[in-house]
């Protein structure tokens, strides 16, 4: 099975190369599709320098965030199983093997890798433990991370979910159309370190990401 890894990037020139060598090193097929938002710094120019076959690389003509970014990443994916990957090396790629088995052995259709938050500052810990939460309350599912950036999953699957959330929302937009459809979401433990700078807001990513949990629970899917 081939594995497409969606990389949204926005300004990580320091980190972009370093990360794309980790999934590269991954033992299974794979195809990787990084989307530049628009960055600002070097982080295109960095891109272009990569030349391998495993590799594809896109830019948005303007920046539209990181929904978008996994967004376009997806519709140039071709692989069996999509994971979306952020590149700022808060994640390990050498979790992937652990994160495919329980689809490979068919015991899972949705996998999703749980962090140990006690890296992250105090706002940001509580900010996930209240989302996932929610979710579960809303959901009547028992998660452990509903915020975690791997989400695996058959690519057909995440297509046919139709997503429309263009910045951060995006979490919870595919976790409540997956539950809101039935889906099994099945967790491993993963490797996280979080890093101390964040692109997001705890307030203003925060609630946008509650009422869109709210909104596909009882909305239009």
């Amino acid at each position: 099975m081939k594995l497409s890894v969606l990389i949204p990037v926005f300004n990580e020139q320091d980190s972009v190369a370093k990360l794309l060598e980790k999934v590269l090193a991954v033992p299974c097929e794979k195809e990787i599709v990084v989307v530049d938002d628009c960055s600002t710094d070097n982080t295109w120019q960095v891109l272009n320098g990569i030349h391998n076959p495993h590799v594809q690389v896109h830019r948005h003509d303007t920046n539209q965030g990181k929904g978008a970014g996994i967004c376009t990443a997806l519709g140039k994916a071709t692989g069996d199983l999509v994971i979306i990957q952020d590149a700022d090396l808060e994640y390990d790629p050498d979790d992937y093997p652990k994160l495919l088995d329980p689809i490979l052995r068919g015991e899972a259709q949705v996998v999703y890798g749980v962090r140990d938050l006690d890296s992250q500052e105090f706002l940001f810990r509580f900010g996930n433990q209240f989302l996932t939460l929610a979710t579960n309350i809303l959901y009547g599912s028992n998660l452990s991370d509903m915020e975690t950036c791997y989400k695996l999953m058959p690519r057909e699957v995440m297509l046919s979910l139709n997503l429309r959330a263009t910045r951060f929302q995006i979490e919870p937009e595919i976790t409540g159309k997956l539950l809101r459809r039935g889906y099994v979401i099945h967790e491993v433990p993963i490797w996280y370190s979080a890093r101390k700078e964040k692109k997001l807001s705890a307030w203003k990513d925060g609630l946008p990401a509650l009422w869109t949990l709210v909104k596909y629970r009882f909305g239009k899917l």
